[in-house]
């Protein structure tokens, strides 16, 4: 799980719009990242779907996260993910990728 994590931080924490110029997060220590957190979980949907259209393990994280997530409410709209200020929504496609890459050993 190492392996993942440290490549979701140099390829993806380097582009994330909450990481400084030089890649650095610069979430303040009372915020937590989407993305560190809900780490495992990701995994899981990604292991447990693999090769499956990234449409289909996105509805899986919407299911399975995004369902008790407060930004999100009852009729599944979430005011984080409608104004692109969703991690997991933003780089989720990204995230998926680079677990790919890390597979085939070329991260």
């Amino acid at each position: 799980m190492d392996k993942y994590l440290k490549a979701i931080k140099e390829n993806v924490c380097t582009i994330c719009v909450d990481s400084s110029e030089k890649g650095k997060c610069t979430l303040h220590k009372d915020e937590t990242c989407a993305v560190e957190f809900y780490f495992p979980q990701i995994m899981e949907i990604i292991k447990d779907n693999y090769n499956s259209d990234k449409k289909i393990m996105l509805d899986k994280l919407r299911a399975k996260i995004c369902v008790d997530c407060r930004a999100q409410n009852e009729e599944e709209f979430c005011y984080l993910r409608e104004d692109a200020n969703c991690s997991l929504d933003r780089y989720f496609n990204v995230i998926v990728d680079v677990v790919y890459k890390v597979d085939k050993g070329k991260l």
